[in-house]
């Protein structure tokens, strides 16, 4: 990035001019994305549907991907943007250690995202706004961190479990409630799982599982072994059983009064 603003500013995302427009600007948007640390590490998690206005642009999106070894990123907002983004995030993290021979720390990640959201500022000013969800294990710490932003590029750690996108404030609720600090990999997964299930259920632009079609979220898990997509075949079971329990309790578990 520093190279193309010396030499190119035109080819960076965030210094194309767009024509002044009437309205909304109808192109595909990504919708939830949602992270539980655990003990063994972080899980990074997020629907398969994107849309465009009213409509479902698309029902099986990949809005997970891995930045790095040992870190991976969820993105809402301007899917095109969005994707541009990871993929140039991606390659500076890569470059970052071929020429320093060593990774960028977390802390230096989250940062080195925040500064590449903010020189998207005018795109989101007009609506073409990208808010990612940043997440990975802690080398130096030991420990799976989140990192949310906004579409200036503030950036936050969030405790324990966090959400981005049009669902995030059903699907917190969700997490709010059933995390607990003592979770497992196989309970965090099935956390994400019950939280964007619950987004689905009160946002339209969140997709819950779609067991006609096999369309099952994204899971990712990244710990001390570093980042790692759970399979359709891993996650199916789990899919499955909440949806059998939905039948039953459509409004999901319940946590305890007190």
């Amino acid at each position: 990035m520093d190279f193309l603003g010396s030499h190119a500013p035109d080819l960076l995302p965030g210094n194309r001019p767009l024509p002044p427009v009437k309205g909304a600007v109808e192109i595909p948007h990504g919708t939830t994305i949602v992270a539980v640390t655990y003990g063994g590490g972080v899980v990074l998690a997020g629907d398969r549907r994107a849309t465009m206005g009213n409509f479902i642009a698309q029902r099986d999106i990949e809005k997970v991907f891995p930045a790095d070894e040992y870190s991976a990123v969820g993105i809402a907002g301007t899917a095109g943007l969005a994707v541009e983004m990871v993929k140039l995030f991606q390659l500076e993290l890569e470059h970052f250690e071929k020429v320093e021979g060593a990774q960028l720390s977390l802390e230096g990640k989250a940062n080195r995202l925040s500064t590449m959201i903010r020189s998207n500022l005018g795109m989101a000013m007009q609506g073409l706004a990208v808010v990612p969800l940043f997440a990975g294990w802690d080398v130096d710490r030991g420990k799976g961190r989140i990192f949310s932003y906004d579409v200036t590029g503030g950036r936050s750690e969030e405790q324990g479990y966090a959400a981005t996108g049009s669902g995030s404030m059903f699907a917190r609720g969700a997490l709010k409630k059933l995390y607990r600090e003592d979770l497992s990999e196989e309970d965090a997964t099935t956390l994400v799982v019950q939280a964007l299930y619950d987004a689905a259920d009160d946002d339209s632009a969140t997709g819950g599982p779609d067991l006609a079609r096999r369309i099952y979220p994204i899971v990712t898990v990244v710990s001390d072994e570093g980042f790692r997509r759970l399979s359709d075949e891993q996650l199916i079971g789990t899919v499955r059983a909440i949806h059998e329990r939905r039948l039953e309790a459509p409004d999901g578990p319940r946590a305890a009064l007190l």
